[in-house]
């Protein structure tokens, strides 16, 4: 419990550093006032706006507002949308963490049978193949996995949906796209581990008992390889929202990806800050959950 509430207490901080650099590189970004006005504008509508908005006074004074604002989860208003920032926000996050999870999904679903055949069968023409499939997985960009996957199942073929995400149908081409690179990572890093964990004493002794190979397997190998998969995962749950940029674009998925994207285009940047600040939260909370797995899958494991 001292473990938690130290990791809940370094959210603060953590945080609050964040908050500091996200407010600086906005304020170096340049004159929101001049793209929430018309090229027309005179320096009188100008004074004006940027008074209104505290835009006028010294940096330290409106990086307090700021925090003062962020703290009741006010991010500011999106001259885009003409609606709460942090609001834009919560309503696509839903999309892009369902995705982000069914990616998760896939990946594990591919990786972990393919890095334990290969451990399985090292070096054999099944190993050399695995390994192969996973360097092509992971040279191929997103958006090319995408295009190809809309060309041949969604045009030549219409089994699935091109866009929106109204149905189950409409996940699985998206998260396919998203989970293929993650899938070829994390193959490699379970072979690995795999092979590692087969040549300790306690599976030979395992198998000297006589126990089953697949028991041996499921019950000795497998467990003790998922630490380092729970690591990757952790790792990685976070970056597929970031990567969900490119592939809410192919797919136009109603998510922060695609919310980001424009808001970059027009430069709207309180939903910026929105998006990267949430975004940075979901980071922390997940390495936390990552570091509390580790004690459940390996008792032996201890926080000082």
């Amino acid at each position: 419990m001292s473990y938690i509430k130290r990791s809940l207490l370094q959210i603060i901080p953590s945080l609050i550093i964040l908050a500091f650099i996200i407010f600086a590189l906005v304020y170096l970004a340049g004159d929101p006032v001049s793209l929430m006005l018309p090229e027309n504008a005179t320096a009188e509508d100008r004074a004006i706006l940027a008074k209104s908005l505290g835009l006028d006074q010294p940096f330290y004074i409106q990086f307090f507002d700021y925090m003062k604002n962020l703290i009741t989860g006010n991010f500011g208003e999106s001259y885009l949308y003409n609606e709460p920032a942090l609001g834009l926000v919560t309503e696509r996050l839903g999309a892009t963490l369902w995705l982000s999870a069914m990616a998760m999904f896939v990946a594990i679903g591919i990786s972990i049978p393919l890095g334990i055949i290969a451990a399985l069968k090292r070096n054999t023409l099944i190993d050399f193949l695995v390994s192969a499939i996973s360097i092509v997985g992971k040279a191929m960009p997103n958006f090319w996995i995408g295009i190809m996957l809309i060309l041949f199942f969604a045009v030549t073929f219409q089994i699935f949906p091109v866009s929106g995400a109204s149905s189950p149908m409409h996940f699985v081409l998206p998260s396919i796209t998203l989970g293929v690179a993650l899938a070829a990572e994390m193959t490699r890093l379970i072979r690995a581990s795999v092979l590692e964990i087969l040549d300790q004493e306690f599976v030979q002794t395992a198998r000297s008992k006589g126990q089953l190979e697949w028991i041996v397997i499921s019950k000795h190998v497998f467990l003790n390889a998922l630490i380092p998969v729970v690591t990757i995962i952790g790792l990685q749950f976070p970056q597929l929202i970031g990567g969900a940029i490119v592939v809410e674009t192919v797919f136009s998925w109603p998510g922060i990806g695609r919310l980001l994207l424009r808001a970059m285009e027009a430069k709207d940047m309180a939903v910026v800050q929105a998006i990267v600040f949430v975004i940075a939260l979901i980071t922390i909370v997940v390495n936390i959950l990552t570091d509390l797995l580790y004690r459940f899958l390996d008792p032996r494991i201890k926080y000082e």
